[in-house]
């Protein structure tokens, strides 16, 4: 076999079945990531949701008996919604990140790798592979670095110079040996613009990530939001896009070449009382399919009653109160009540009043007390 020319045939027939780019690298272990993960891990920057064993996380050869390759693939996705629906005062909506548009990427991306492994397959029947999307082991964003699909941003994401950082990432490891793709110079160069705007400093600088204070994460988690970050998250349900669209690098670039990857504008921007009062059944049939799904309903449900704190609606005070006084889950009835306060009026001031004396958890108890702080007992009549 020549593996030059194959090499050539793979990248070829990649592009018949929708992978936008391909780069390929050695299965030498990741030591720099390890270095970085290292020093993430002594910080407690880590979020929780990672592999644990860093070994596994940067040594290929942990995972896949005697690899000599690894393949890099990335998908672009888009980053305008067209016919976007627009919130306004008693339609208010919320909002899931661009990497929730559309069907959840982990299903295009293994669709795309197993079809390049079928074609491997049929060209080399012995060939062994390893794929993987951002649930297995391997950073992604190390493999894609070094196989020469785009730099590390300063954002922490991949950027490539076609598509901006608005790319899935996925990888095969093979035993086959494919010669290595050369690594990209890093191009965000002193622009340091996704630092500075992040909006709860997470990014502690340049290619740092305090994970746990990334919105993308905090609205992933099921417990109370803590206090500092209920101001911050807006209408965002799902992930968080704000250090992807300050990016110079992402100017101008909006990619549809995956049918799978459009969003229905009422998905991915949805209103956000409806969401309140939904079934696990109708969630499942309606957001199942996305990848902000992944967690249940109860962190959108969270989410969207702090949105709903955000844009101070009113119209939102009767199923707040309903939810204060009937929903089981703890979590929704104290967001609920601090939201009735953050909104405001003499029906959510009466009914804070009403179920501090009747509500049993401490801890809803305590998110009751927060709302009744926002109030001026002697204007809450007006």
């Amino acid at each position: 076999m020549n593996y030059s020319e194959f090499k050539k045939d793979i990248i070829a027939y990649s592009k018949t079945i929708g992978i936008d780019k391909i780069g390929f690298t050695t299965p030498n272990p990741f030591t720099e990531m390890k270095n970085l993960l290292i020093r993430q891990e002594e910080l407690d920057y880590q979020s929780g949701f990672e592999e644990k064993d860093i070994e596994k996380r940067v040594n290929p050869s942990l995972l896949f008996n005697q690899p000599r390759s690894i393949i890099s693939i990335a998908l672009a996705y888009p980053s305008k919604m067209k016919e976007a629906p627009r919130s306004k005062e008693g339609e208010r909506r919320g909002i899931f990140c661009r990497a929730s548009w559309g069907t959840d990427y982990h299903v295009v991306l293994r669709d795309r790798l197993q079809k390049l492994e079928t074609y491997i397959l049929s060209r080399v029947p012995d060939a062994r592979m390893k794929s993987m999307v951002d649930t297995g082991e391997l950073v992604d964003r190390a493999v894609a670095e070094r196989a020469g699909v785009g730099w590390s941003g300063k954002n922490c994401s991949i950027i490539t110079p076609e598509f901006g950082s608005y790319v899935y990432l996925g990888e095969m490891i093979t035993n086959l040996p494919f010669a290595p793709d050369e690594p990209m110079q890093e191009g965000c160069g002193t622009c340091n613009k996704c630092v500075d705007v992040c909006p709860t400093g997470a990014l502690i600088q340049g290619g740092q990530l305090d994970a746990k204070r990334c919105i993308a994460f905090l609205t992933q988690t099921k417990g109370f939001l803590p206090d500092e970050f209920r101001g911050k998250i807006g209408n965002r349900l799902y992930g968080c896009d704000t250090c992807q669209t300050v990016c110079p690098k992402n100017k101008g670039i909006d990619v549809h070449h995956h049918i799978e990857m459009e969003p229905d504008p009422e998905i991915a921007k949805p209103l956000l009382l409806p969401l309140l009062t939904m079934s696990n059944r109708e969630f499942n049939e309606t957001y199942g399919h996305v990848s902000g799904s992944w967690r249940g309903k109860k962190p959108i449900q969270r989410n969207a009653i702090l949105a709903l704190a955000h844009f101070k609606e009113r119209a939102a005070v009767e199923v707040l109160i309903h939810l204060l006084k009937t929903d089981p889950r703890p979590v929704i009835r104290g967001t609920a009540a601090w939201a009735l306060g953050k909104i405001g009026g003499k029906e959510a001031y009466e009914a804070l009043k009403l179920y501090r004396e009747k509500e049993q958890d401490q801890e809803v108890v305590g998110e009751i007390e927060k709302g009744l702080r926002f109030f001026d007992p002697e204007l809450a009549e007006r």
